[in-house]
């Protein structure tokens, strides 16, 4: 039922609306519960007796009312109208007051440093780099200087141009280590600066060369339970991780970890962050259960802290599916895809390419469940947004349509098969060189429909067309060439020439003497073949 209060309220909204098709309104609507009306809950009062327009029942909230948000989701009847779910909170809310604290640390300074600070961290990129250029033309002190230098780094660096990041970065850090002593906190926050952008350009040689600087100091000048210090060890983990040293990764994360669970409030934003990377190093290292364990710690706080429709929390989600897919557990999978997918549903545009990569995967799922027509379904829909949203030979609209063609390939649906598979290939063989392994698997996939539907001659074609790049890219011992000679000597045989298919299948049963043993059964396979075909050629 909509309340007066709301009508009115509404009124506003459309008023504003209607004057520009530009604009957004956000309509926020607040419950308060009566437990939370304490001596210590931020009063409110009803004005309606003192407002010059007592007809319209307002509100009064004092300015540091503190509220939480609930939901976040766009209205059914009008598209630019948002609804806000808000709820009152009771200001000695432990957990709130420790997260608000440390939130205050990180955008501690005076005056307009603080602004500066603060426009960067909500995101306002230009307002950032505004002020600290005018901080900077009125600046005299070196110290001043470097700092403003490096708050512009960090807005650089969020606008994603990493070389002028550098610069100012070091222009920071050349002041501090002739001014500062060598142990100085600033000087190992340059350090660390410096190592993530090298990081961001995978230069990992020079990344992990100024963590080291920067957790040296660290080491030295903080306590040993100090977030700096987590926050430095988690560094150099996701360092190591992209250089693919998943055991030194965990060494440090472990390190993080131990420091913010003593540290920060149990909700805190970086904790999740850690559990989540932990989780993900787990998972690559094939430890699906502690994997686990971590994704759901992280969630667990992202559940607490965010909106029920943040995309971070589908993120949180979709990590969570991810793993139970690569653990084979596919129920499972689908069900916190189909949370992230709720969630997404909420917060993200319909052409969003997040959404192409949510349907391929939900898709298959469904295929390694067998449910083939529910996987033609959510693959169906992906490629309707790669379309709009990727140029038109882009590869991973290729992909998607190999995804289709496996799928009718599953069903024994070899014509469509086919007819996927060549809208894959001629894409491939405009975005990709002739000789990319890419286009040898397609032209093998192209081979295998043929085949299955008798046209032996057209196989033939794209089996050697497969054949040749693998040839000419791969070692002559490499197991997909002796795949390809294997499936060349089985149209062969379907053919009825027995010759033919004895020498690709010898040439195949020599690679694989290479690499196995004689007790292998893919040996004593082809080599009974091979015997046959031979005795009936």
């Amino acid at each position: 039922m909509e309340l007066k209060e709301q009508r009115v309220a509404l009124g506003f909204a459309n008023d504003v609306l209607g004057k520009s098709p530009t604009v957004l309104a956000v309509l926020f609507i607040v419950t308060i519960h009566p437990s939370k009306i304490t001596r210590t809950t931020t009063p409110y009062a009803m004005i309606n007796d003192y407002s010059a327009f007592p007809i319209e029942e307002e509100i009064l909230f004092t300015m540091h009312t503190v509220f939480r948000v609930r939901d976040i989701k766009q209205t059914t009847t009008n598209d630019r109208l948002w609804e806000v779910q808000l709820t009152l909170t009771d200001d000695s809310d432990p957990q709130l007051a420790n997260l608000t604290n440390c939130i205050k640390k990180e955008i501690d300074g005076t005056g307009w440093h603080s602004m500066a600070t603060l426009m960067y961290k909500v995101g306002d990129f230009t307002r950032a780099e505004e002020l600290y250029n005018e901080l900077l033309s009125n600046s005299t002190d070196d110290i001043d200087k470097a700092n403003i230098y490096h708050g512009l780094g960090l807005v650089y660096k969020s606008m994603g141009n990493y070389l002028k990041t550098l610069e100012f970065y070091e222009k920071a850090m050349k002041i501090r280590e002739i001014i500062l002593p060598p142990n100085h906190k600033s000087l190992a926050i340059s350090y660390n600066d410096i190592a993530v952008v090298y990081e961001i350009m995978s230069q990992y040689e020079k990344a992990l060369e100024f963590y080291k600087k920067s957790n040296k100091i660290v080491q030295e000048i903080l306590p040993p339970n100090d977030p700096d210090l987590a926050s430095s060890y988690n560094n150099i983990a996701l360092l190591y991780g992209n250089m693919g040293d998943y055991s030194k990764a965990l060494e440090f994360y472990e390190k993080a970890v131990e420091i913010e669970e003593i540290s920060l409030p149990p909700n805190h934003p970086d904790l999740a962050g850690t559990f989540n990377n932990i989780g993900h190093t787990h998972n690559k290292m094939g430890n699906y259960s502690k994997a686990l364990e971590f994704f759901g710690k992280s969630n667990k706080i992202a559940q607490q802290t965010l909106p029920a429709n943040h995309p971070n929390l589908a993120t949180s989600y979709n990590n969570i599916a991810m793993l139970y897919y690569d653990m084979g557990h596919y129920s499972k999978a689908l069900e916190f895809f189909e949370k992230s997918n709720k969630i997404a549903q909420q917060s993200l545009p319909a052409n969003d390419t997040h959404w192409a990569m949510l349907y391929n995967r939900i898709g298959e799922t469904h295929s390694k469940m067998g449910n083939y027509v529910k996987a033609l379904e959510f693959f169906e829909k992906s490629i309707e947004i790669e379309e709009i949203s990727l140029p038109p030979n882009h590869p991973g609209l290729a992909i998607s349509y190999d995804k289709i063609a496996a799928t009718y390939c599953s069903m024994d649906k070899y014509s469509k098969a086919l007819e996927f598979y060549e809208k894959s290939v001629k894409m491939k063989e405009i975005a990709l060189p002739p000789n990319h392994p890419n286009l040898a698997a397609s032209y093998n996939n192209i081979g295998l429909m043929c085949k299955s539907m008798n046209n032996y001659s057209k196989a033939l074609e794209f089996y050697e067309k497969s054949m040749k790049i693998i040839e000419t890219t791969m070692p002559s011992n490499h197991p997909d060439l002796a795949t390809s000679y294997s499936n060349i000597g089985g149209v062969y045989f379907a053919k009825g020439d027995h010759k033919k298919a004895a020498e690709y299948l010898d040439q195949a049963l020599t690679i694989h003497k290479m690499s196995l043993p004689a007790s292998h059964p893919i040996i004593q396979r082809m080599t009974q073949s091979v015997k046959q075909l031979k005795e009936m050629g």
